[in-house]
């Protein structure tokens, strides 16, 4: 490994200290910015807590539980090292970095880079901000194997499919580079002037639920490398023959580890090249076969972030245009019931609540909710999208993104969306796609990002693959703990005597199937037929000059209800309006107002008669239910919708590279690897993307007065659910 530098030395600017910005990369190994910020003196470490600029992403109650600890053993870890972690609450990132220079004396800013767009625009602000201010700006890469606009065709554009993208990372011409050693001792910069502020990241009715998840896990940079060292000298070797079970205990448990930066993925990833090479020397075939599996999982990570960067819309609208048209059903019964694991399918229920109870499913779990979500309930997929992220422990919007987006069908080598699951029957011959190709990310990202269509057509078929003996579903379903094992993956043809003796009355103590599968399947053709119409007519009327592109009319930007809200987990002194109160009913689940259905100032109230949308799931009993969170839904003003391109973008990145060397002020020193000095990031301009909104450049008013939020409100401003579904 590289060095990570001492407590001197030079390197860039003299006079004053160093600001090293942390962000998503709390770690003091393998950290580029803090190496460069030691090589050039006193340091000034910090964390700027602004979760107002992520509007619509504002973090989860979990990921906030994860983020406060893994802070308090990183500045732990700082003041063994000789400094501290300032932090700071901010509702505006930039302002409050202007005034730690200003406070510190501080000459020069050292950050790692972030990938995702509402990172990518903030960066940038930063950028010229501080650069407009006398201020050296370095920004490194510490996220990825190979920075985005490294990986292309021989054309310059980026990859659309996963294999060929994984295919060009593994040959090219330069391995990535070695992870970098901690310093030995960091030099503090005055910071007299500049206290930390108080973060609070839970409320008291939080810490009963909180409390369960340091049970489990362990946050924080040093357990980090506990964790991975312990899976790589163990798990890691049965990996490939035994992480199908959704109980395994093969899976590596990084992804949250690696969301917030606890652990570099160059270390991961040189870390399984060795263990790669001994197993090969050795003849361990199913060590190989283990390794290059988890080495794909690492791959998918790499590729959400690609994709985030290439395509920054993403997260918000499908990547295939078609798939605009297609009428989502806006079914609240159906989402409850899917969010309390109350929609009669055993295996489905046990995940969701899993997920509640500890922020956490196995990648084959997920795949199993979030298909049967999608093409059995045919909700929509920013619903569900939006849901893993707030219950997620390593909830991480690209990974979410790319996720959804494959098990929606809409990315180029996604599966067809004409091709539906069937829990009723045992027959694999349909609509079955090999579990291998993107099913391998969880056990290093474990948000959806290996979504496709992976389910044969039995969800209970699929239930006794992944759980055999039914102990899964035992856990986290105790009403149907007494079902023999013949019939625990699909109680509904379990004969009334079998029912009688393990106390279960379907429709009673345990729901009987919300949907039934030929019904989906015939409402799945009727949709996609009138999709495809929608789309013909769109495509129609764009040739014939009379509609401004597929899908982009305004007869489609439609003013929605701004009370079309979930109740989101907050943060304590945020200033929301409360329009609804939350009821224990709701198993403590985000649940919609009863408002939800109003279009166009008619008004239909909910079926409160309706058991399957009323009804508690019954947890286990390990599990504590009684500390409730205060949630409170957000009411804001309805976003101004921007123009949609119905195709993919094609961004050329050579080109975008140039751009972004001829307009930043470092371009002189840049390279296309990694140096001392930093990184230039490509930016988008018109030139290099189809996007209809700039991200940067001074149309959107960087450098002008207007706030951060209000030059980016289609990124930044909280959308409603009727919103999501009509955005794609």
């Amino acid at each position: 490994m590289s060095g990570g530098g001492g407590g001197g030395g030079g390197g860039g600017g003299g006079g004053g200290c160093s600001i090293v910005w942390f962000r998503r990369d709390l770690r003091v190994e393998d950290s580029p910015a803090l190496a460069a910020g030691v090589r050039a003196g006193a340091v000034v470490a910090v964390f700027i807590w602004a979760p107002e600029e992520e509007g619509y992403y504002y973090p989860g109650r979990v990921s906030r539980w994860w983020l406060k600890h893994s802070l308090a053993l990183f500045d732990s870890s700082l003041r063994n090292l000789g400094t501290s972690l300032i932090t700071k609450r901010s509702t505006d990132t930039v302002s409050t970095l202007l005034e730690i220079v200003k406070s510190t004396g501080a000459t020069q800013l050292f950050f790692n880079h972030l990938y995702d767009p509402l990172s990518l625009v903030r960066d940038q602000r930063a950028k010229e901000v501080l650069t407009a201010q006398g201020i050296a700006v370095r920004s490194f890469n510490a996220d990825l194997l190979y920075k985005p606009w490294e990986v292309h065709d021989d054309q310059g554009h980026p990859f659309t499919i996963f294999e060929a993208f994984w295919e060009r990372c593994l040959s090219m011409p330069y391995d990535p580079e070695a992870p970098l050693l901690p310093p030995k001792r960091i030099t503090s910069g005055d910071v007299s002037r500049c206290p930390s502020d108080t973060l609070i990241f839970e409320d008291e009715l939080e810490k009963g639920s909180n409390a369960l998840l340091a049970r489990t896990w362990s946050p924080g940079w040093s357990n980090a490398d506990k964790a991975l060292t312990t899976f790589i000298n163990g798990p890691l070797t049965e990996y490939s023959k035994n992480r199908r079970k959704a109980d395994s205990a093969t899976t590596s448990f990084l992804s949250p580890h690696l969301h917030f930066g606890e652990v570099s993925v160059r270390k991961v990833f040189h870390l399984v090249r060795i263990k790669q090479v001994l197993w090969a020397n050795e003849g361990n075939k199913a060590g190989e076969e283990s390794v290059n599996l988890f080495l794909k999982s690492i791959g998918l990570r790499e590729y959400s972030r690609y994709m985030s960067f290439n395509h920054p819309y993403s997260h918000e609208r499908p990547l295939l245009g078609h798939l605009k048209f297609f009428p989502w059903v806006m079914d609240e019964g159906y989402f409850k019931a899917w969010r309390q694991g109350r929609t009669g399918y055993p295996l489905v229920d046990a995940g969701m609540r899993e997920l509640w109870a500890t922020g956490w499913l196995h990648d084959r779990i997920r795949v199993v909710v979030s298909s049967f979500f999608v093409k059995v309930l045919q909700l929509p997929w920013r619903w569900g999208m939006k849901y893993f992220w707030d219950t997620l422990l390593d909830a991480d919007l690209e990974s979410d993104a790319l996720g959804w987006q494959y098990i929606s069908g809409t990315l180029p080598d996604s599966r067809e969306f004409d091709c539906i699951d069937n829990p009723q029957v045992d027959d694999s011959s349909e609509c079955f796609v090999s579990a291998s190709k993107f099913c391998s990310c969880a056990d290093v990202q474990d948000s959806p990002t290996n979504f496709v269509w992976t389910l044969k057509p039995s969800f209970h078929f699929e239930g006794y693959k992944f759980d055999p003996n039914g102990e899964y579903v035992r856990r986290w379903l105790p009403e149907l703990a007494r079902l023999p094992t013949e019939w625990i993956h699909h109680p509904w043809n379990a004969p009334e005597s079998v029912l009688q003796a393990a106390g279960i009355e379907l429709g009673s103590n345990y729901p009987s199937p919300i949907v039934e599968i030929d019904a989906a399947k015939a409402r799945l053709q009727e949709a996609l037929s009138e999709m495809w119409q929608q789309e013909a007519d769109s495509r129609a009327a764009f040739e014939n000059g009379t509609d401004e592109g597929l899908g982009d009319s305004e007869s489609m930007l439609i003013a929605f209800p701004t009370d079309i809200q979930m109740d989101l987990d907050h943060e304590p002194e945020r200033n929301n309006n409360p329009t609804t109160v939350r009821r224990y009913e709701d198993q403590m689940v985000p649940s919609m107002t009863s408002s939800l259905l109003r279009v166009e100032e008619e008004e239909t109230s909910l079926d409160l008669q309706n058991p399957v949308a009323d009804s508690r799931a019954e947890v286990p009993r390990n599990v504590n239910v009684n500390q409730e969170p205060r949630r409170e839904a957000i009411n804001q003003g309805n976003v101004q919708m921007v123009q949609r391109n119905a195709t993919m973008t094609q961004v050329n990145v050579l080109t975008g590279l140039q751009n972004a060397e001829d307009s930043t002020a470092e371009s002189s020193g840049s390279s296309i690897r990694r140096e001392r000095d930093g990184d230039v990031v490509p930016v988008w301009s018109p030139s290099t993307s189809s996007y209809s909104e700039q991200f940067v450049g001074e149309e959107n008013g960087i450098g002008t007065s207007s706030s951060y939020l209000q030059r980016h409100p289609h990124s930044h401003q909280l959308l409603n659910w009727r919103q999501l579904s009509q955005t794609g």
